[in-house]
């Protein structure tokens, strides 16, 4: 994908609201495209979260499984952004993520994504609000499933 297009589809992530097309462009600068084809995995619950991806086109599903069942977590299609909380703190991924169809993703990795926020310190704060609320609905969903189990 070119920059602009990359700057196109960041700026329309909510999590960026409020970035300034500089440093949206700075972002796509150092962001990764790739398409991944039906089935594909993305990632594995468990493994390190080193970056963040955001759907371009196509759709990803996030599930767990329990006893070999897979529990849907949530469905996710263009501008949708998974992972955020890997750009802030070193951790591990709470779900699986596979491409359902063939699907355009665009990798922001924590070290580039904490050179912006160095640089824009301003813009640290408000974002750093975000993730939490992000990553405790996510949370919140997820202790739902949970709970259908454990009844």
């Amino acid at each position: 994908m070119a920059l602009d297009d990359d700057i196109r589809i960041l700026s329309g992530v909510g999590l960026f609201d409020g970035f300034t097309r500089e440093q949206l462009r700075l972002m796509a600068f150092g962001a990764e495209s790739m398409t991944l084809s039906a089935g594909r995995d993305i990632y594995a619950e468990g493994a390190p979260a080193d970056c963040a991806f955001i759907v371009a086109s196509g759709s990803v599903v996030l599930f767990t499984e329990q006893d070999g069942e897979r529990q849907i977590v949530e469905r996710l299609g263009p501008g949708d952004m998974m992972g955020e909380f890997a750009l802030i703190a070193e951790g591990r991924r709470m779900t699986n993520a596979m491409a359902e169809s063939e699907t355009r993703l665009v990798r922001i990795s924590r070290s580039s994504f904490h050179r912006i926020l160095e640089e824009f310190p301003e813009t640290a704060m408000r974002l750093h609000e975000k993730i939490v609320r992000n990553l405790q609905a996510m949370i919140d969903r997820m202790e739902r499933i949970a709970a259908r189990f454990t009844d």
